[in-house]
């Protein structure tokens, strides 16, 4: 079968189309870089500079206004506007929360379960099993991000935030990666055509392995580095804790993200009145935690908008074609699958849309290579996920960041996880040889 590309996009119009994405990692990574400062250049700034310039290269587009009207359709796409529906209750939850005590409550039952050199191991198992739960890594940043940062801050550990967050995000990406009911599974299943047991079994080689040796070095870490406890006076509010508590209970039920927001601010509200709070008091601290969503939304929309610049200009559409231009065999089908979805996610910051946008072009390659689908979904899902929990622009981190007050860039030197997936995912290209077996397309 011959693979079918669109051939409508030159060089220097491709190049132009994908010149935003280098225009914004020259301005927010090089120059943070550069100056050794990840605070000094606001991500804001820097896709602002690289939207402006996504409109301007594009002249195919016909005439100004109608450049704008692309690039205002794509930020306000549904799944954008529900993403950000998802930032304004979790800036509220989480603000209440603080503010009524029953965040500190659950930090406190937490440090009483566990010794201290176990606190981060179980802050990354508990997040591998959240996200396994509910199968979104942005619902289990909303749920669980708190904890971390209360734990560090009752811990008398400020300066553990960023690895802290590092911990949530990775195992956040752990059930991304594998769970049945997450985006990506059912994208990466449903354009590869196989059954999502089969991915589940596939993928599990390549994600238990990288899991397991990160929590062994997590345990590690933590036997030679202690949090210290000086915060803790080891008398937790049960009654406190109920909030949270709700919260993380919901999410493991598979329930709405945006319903298991809004139960847990009518909850903290419940706990606020009758810990003696003043009604007016507790919406000045939910409208302090939406106003600190700000720049999230402002980055989510200018970052949407960019993108679907990019793709109308046929900017994906030249990336495809000039990486399966050179496939050979199949190790070489399998690792063009699996840089294509890095960098279309390193592109568009959604690892759901990436494996969308490459998905097709990916099932036409492994049926000419001779790829199992069911390898190629694995390898759909699993790089892209590494690249969304890398990038810090990515949904995730900025959530995650948000949440906890911190550069965006802060948490990447203790992204342990993202690190080990990719070297297993190396390794399963490399060292797993191609299966036969019958399969359902």
């Amino acid at each position: 079968m011959e693979l079918k590309y669109d051939e409508s996009v030159s060089l220097k119009q491709g190049l132009l189309a994908l010149s935003p994405v280098a225009v914004f990692l020259a301005l927010y990574v090089a120059v943070s870089v550069a100056v050794n400062d990840f605070y000094s250049m606001p991500i804001a700034v820097a896709l602002t500079v690289a939207s402006v310039w996504s409109i301007l290269v594009w002249r195919r587009g016909g005439k100004l206004a109608s450049r704008v009207e692309v690039f205002s359709r794509s930020a306000g796409h549904s799944d954008i506007l529900y993403m950000i529906w998802i930032f304004v209750l979790a800036g509220a939850f989480a603000a209440l929360a603080k503010g009524t005590g029953a965040v500190e409550a659950t930090v406190a039952l937490t440090l009483s379960a566990f010794p201290s050199w176990l606190i981060v191991p179980a802050l990354f198992s508990a997040s591998c099993l959240v996200s396994l739960a509910i199968g979104t890594s942005v619902g289990t940043v909303v749920a669980v991000t708190p904890l971390a940062v209360e734990i560090a801050h009752s811990s008398g550990a400020v300066g553990s935030v960023p690895m802290l967050v590092a911990v949530v995000l990775g195992g956040a990406f752990f059930g991304d990666n594998l769970s049945f009911i997450s985006d990506t599974t059912i994208a990466a299943t449903r354009t590869q055509g196989c059954r999502m047991a089969d991915k589940f079994r596939t993928n599990l080689l390549i994600v238990l392995p990288a899991a397991v040796l990160t929590l062994v070095l997590y345990i590690l870490l933590g036997t030679g580095r202690d949090l210290p406890l000086a915060g803790f006076d080891g008398s937790p509010s049960v009654w406190l804790t109920i909030p949270y508590l709700l919260i993380i209970l919901l999410a493991i039920c598979g329930v709405n993200v945006l319903v298991v927001l809004t139960a847990g601010i009518v909850a903290a509200l419940c706990s606020g009145v009758i810990s003696g709070l003043g009604l007016l008091d507790m919406c000045k601290l939910m409208g302090d935690g939406i106003d600190s969503m700000g720049d999230l939304i402002i980055i989510t929309l200018l970052s949407a908008g960019m993108v679907g610049v990019i793709r109308a200009a046929g900017g994906f559409a030249f990336l495809l074609r000039a990486m399966t231009r050179h496939i050979r065999g199949s190790r070489g089908a399998q690792a063009c699958i699996a840089a294509l979805v890095g960098i279309v996610d390193l592109c568009t910051a959604n690892n759901t849309v990436a494996i969308i946008t490459v998905g097709s072009l990916s099932a036409e390659i492994s049926r000419r290579y001779g790829v199992d689908p069911r390898k190629s979904a694995s390898l759909l899902d699993t790089a892209s996920c590494v690249v969304q929990c890398l990038i810090p622009y990515g949904a995730q981190t900025l959530m995650a960041t948000a949440l906890a007050g911190i550069s965006p860039a802060a948490p990447w030197p203790y992204l342990y996880y993202p690190w080990m997936l990719a070297a297993a995912t190396i390794v399963s290209v490399i060292v797993i040889r191609r299966r036969r077996h019958a399969v359902s397309r």
